[in-house]
């Protein structure tokens, strides 16, 4: 390998930050005479916390100014968590390598050790995600939803400091910052099915970069990284993102070796979900999230889309 020196460019939260020194030292580990620094670039989702993400654009304000850097050459590879990764990429970049995968639940903590099923009635749960709070109102119509935005760290601290009975993160997260002590339980895929890519890092690169390619490419999980194809197939046939409630999780048995995609959308009060999975080859896992797309596209799914998009019009 002829690459003596690589940058990583990452978010400069505990997590993110944690995810780049565990690429950093995955790479070191794999080629011992590699120099590899991390740069911390501040992007748009960090410094707008005020506002829920679905209206100032989606969790890709948390990679553009990364990609933007990448494509600067200032950087030469991107860490992100998956979920985060737009469905669209610049031309330019692509995500080359996608390590193994993390517990990709999300997972509650309440205040009084509680768990989701025995909250008193009218409990207030704090998320930002659409996702994750419709499908808690359809679990149990009676909670209250308080949005909440911040760092890992940020969002336990407000369940205090806003008279919060729980707060909903992803188990991942808690597990790399070393807070498994903190979860008062792993919410089952049924009540809330994950987002896609909860619980796997991705690394973004320059299309046409051979050097850095052959530096990463040992990272690579291909079960992960086969089973976040057709997660992201799925919310690119409905043209999603984190500014929609949609869920999609993918499972793969080895030894029949094929792939088990569930995939979801509801509306925002959780009245109204499309769930449905779909099973295929695992040579094949876009082909299969494309299909299970236009599967609940044609239950009726389309009609959420349509509404969502409407209320998020702005006025004239």
């Amino acid at each position: 390998m002829d690459l003596e020196k690589l940058i990583i460019g990452s978010r400069g939260s505990d997590l993110a930050l944690w995810q780049a020194n565990w690429i950093k030292s995955q790479l070191e580990d794999l080629h011992s005479g590699l120099q590899v620094e991390i740069k911390i670039i501040k992007t748009s989702g960090d410094k707008i916390q005020d506002v829920p993400l679905a209206k100032i654009g989606g969790k890709g304000l948390f990679v553009k100014e990364i990609e933007e850097a990448l494509l600067r050459r200032e950087v030469d590879i991107a860490v992100h968590s998956m979920k985060d990764v737009p469905i669209k990429l610049p031309y330019e970049l692509e995500i080359s390598v996608i390590t193994e995968r993390e517990n990709p639940f999300d997972a509650l903590i309440s205040r009084e050790n509680i768990k989701l099923v025995d909250l008193q009635e009218n409990a207030k749960i704090g998320t930002g995600s659409l996702r994750r709070s419709s499908q808690l109102l359809k679990y149990r119509p009676d909670l209250q939803i308080v949005p909440l935005r911040g760092n890992i760290d940020t969002r336990i601290k407000k369940l205090e400091s806003e008279g919060l009975d729980a707060i909903i993160l992803a188990t991942a997260g808690l597990r790399s910052m070393g807070w498994t002590d903190k979860i008062t339980e792993v919410i089952p895929s049924e009540i809330i099915l994950p987002a896609m890519g909860q619980g796997a890092v991705g690394i973004e690169t320059r299309t046409h970069d051979p050097d850095v390619f052959e530096a990463i490419m040992g990272l690579d999980h291909e079960e992960t990284h086969l089973a976040l194809d057709a997660e992201r197939a799925f919310v690119g046939e409905l043209e999603g993102g984190c500014q929609l409630p949609i869920g999609a999780y993918a499972t793969i048995d080895e030894e029949e070796q094929n792939l088990t995609l569930n995939g979801l959308i509801a509306r925002l009060d959780g009245k109204t979900v499309y769930h449905s999975s779909q099973q295929g080859p695992l040579a094949e896992p876009k082909k299969l999230g494309r299909e299970l797309g236009k599967k609940i596209l044609a239950m009726g799914a389309d009609k959420i889309l349509k509404e969502i998009y409407q209320q998020s019009e702005p006025e004239s």
